[in-house]
């Protein structure tokens, strides 16, 4: 089969960021070319119906949905082992409408969950696909639970949401969800292969993604591991790759501030190649700039660590985060996470170096943290006996934080937040030692932008605004859905709506022959 270099569509619509980093990837790896089968007889390694690229919420719901429709159905990953990102999700899941909420008697509505998604995405979301994910919610965690997963009997209200309406799985991570789909994937016969990397889209004459070209028997990151091989799709081929987050480069062309050592919550094989392959068959990028910074994170241990759940759970809810220096709050914890992480950014020193601000909470707040043993097993996580203790530790002047504590606690019992306006329905005085600290310091977490696709999960051409024939796509390797900023927990719900709307979409397209 002869294969030659081939950029198609629409490059007018892309900013000069992309452009440049686009140009940059295609010269790397041009030794792998955009792939035009021009000919009736390509030697296929394999085939199927239906190819689905990764294996996180995304992909294994595709997956799983594409066999159920009757397709022969192969996904493939590069890594060793399955789950990607999904399994260090920390297991929140948004369900709007769930039957937590009739028994805890919370109101809420896929309008309010929506127009929440909307706030926190600054107006920018498409709305057309923020909808369906809203409106898929309560039919995905019926699908996943029916899959074998188990959720905590108690809801979260996460910071950005109106309502508590957040299930955490049994055990506070996403490969609770991932290890069930993972065992009905197999059970319902999906093929599933690791260490299998993604290279190129195959496209025909026409136009129409029919196969991938992979390397076979690599071993992450060793670039010369591995055999060539060509999948033939019969169907079509759903892009599950997930976002960009620890591709360094990548990111600093679409957010300078972001180059360097800027540590990151992902799994080290979330680099993009494959969104970057269907920006050059024609795809267009979507708000590939807006990349969030998770505000939970700890600088005290690397990627997403265990102090994360700390924070969410309890630090954000029952606590409150001070500058490190003042011992003055200054924003509302229970913001969105844009909100926050832009807020923390500001405390820097003369010379830009971070002043970490200080997140504590009592030992009532802190029963909601599903890891506590964890936190303090590792030392990100500290106790104290009071809160002149704390302070010292952290090198914070205690009168100031004792008065901010004491400040908090008359707004917890007015139940009106003067300064920020957090929600303190149902917050707690911190009063009860011990006390539990932990420093704080936004990561690279989710990338907001990604390829264009409609409500059907096709990916749109640049070049004309149509899909492209064969591919479709599902999860953060998408933009549009969060707009400027998601909120947590809506990242389960998305990439499971939108993965089964993929997988349903590729097992009924028309087949090549």
């Amino acid at each position: 089969m002869t294969r030659r270099a081939m950029l198609m569509g629409g490059g007018a619509v892309l900013g000069a960021a992309v452009l440049g980093a686009l140009a940059s990837q295609a010269e790397a790896q041009s030794s792998f070319p955009v792939t035009r089968n021009a000919l009736p007889n390509t030697r296929w390694d394999k085939e199927f119906d239906v190819i689905v690229i990764g294996s996180g919420f995304s992909a294994l719901a595709a997956a799983i949905e594409a066999k159920r429709a009757g397709a022969s159905t192969l996904l493939v990953e590069k890594m060793r082992v399955l789950g990607g990102n999904s399994c260090i999700n920390g297991g929140l899941f948004a369900v709007a409408g769930n039957e937590l909420q009739k028994k805890e008697g919370v109101k809420d509505s896929v309008d309010l969950l929506v127009g929440d998604m909307l706030k926190a995405g600054r107006g920018i979301n498409h709305v057309e696909l923020t909808k369906i994910c809203a409106e898929g919610s309560l039919d995905a965690y019926n699908f996943v639970t029916q899959c074998g997963a188990v959720f905590k009997p108690k809801l979260s209200w996460l910071g950005g949401h109106s309502v508590a309406r957040t299930y955490l799985t049994h055990n506070a991570s996403g490969s609770g969800i991932v290890r069930p789909l993972v065992q009905t994937a197999r059970a319902e016969g999906v093929m599933l292969r690791t260490g299998c990397k993604f290279d190129e889209f195959i496209v025909n004459d026409d136009g129409r993604v029919i196969g991938v070209a992979v390397t076979d028997e690599y071993r992450f990151p060793d670039e010369a591991s591995g055999q060539r091989r060509l999948f033939k799709a019969r169907r079509g081929v759903v892009m599950a790759t997930g976002g960009f987050s620890q591709d360094e480069k990548f990111r600093a062309a679409q957010d300078p501030r972001l180059a360097g050592k800027v540590d990151s919550t992902n799994q080290p094989g979330a680099t993009g190649e494959a969104m970057r392959a269907a920006f050059r068959i024609g795809a267009i990028p979507v708000q590939i700039s807006w990349i969030q910074l998770g505000p939970w994170a700890c600088p005290d241990e690397q990627g997403f660590g265990t102090a994360s759940m700390f924070n969410i759970q309890s630090g954000f809810r029952y606590g409150i985060m001070v500058e490190g220096n003042t011992g003055k709050r200054f924003v509302n914890e229970l913001a969105d996470r844009k909100t926050r992480a832009d807020a923390m950014l500001t405390k820097v020193d003369a010379g830009g170096a971070p002043i970490y601000p200080i997140i504590l909470v009592d030992s009532e707040g802190v029963k909601s943290c599903p890891n506590l043993d964890r936190c303090l097993k590792f030392q990100v996580v500290r106790s104290f006996d009071s809160i002149a203790a704390l302070a010292d530790f952290y090198k914070i002047p205690a009168d100031a934080l004792k008065k901010t504590v004491d400040d908090y606690n008359s707004y917890v019992a007015q139940k009106n937040d003067l300064e920020f306006g957090k929600p303190v329905a149902t917050a707690i005085p911190i009063a009860k030692p011990p006390f539990y600290g932990v420093r704080a310091w936004p990561k690279v977490h989710h990338c907001m932008g990604g390829v264009q696709i409609d409500t059907s999960a096709k990916v749109i051409r640049s070049s004309d605004f149509n899909p492209i024939p064969g591919l479709f796509a599902a999860g953060e390797v998408t933009g549009g859905i969060h707009g400027a900023s998601r909120l947590g927990s809506c990242a389960v719900m998305e990439t499971l709506v939108m993965g089964r709307i993929a997988g349903k979409s590729a097992a009924r397209n028309e087949p090549i022959g």
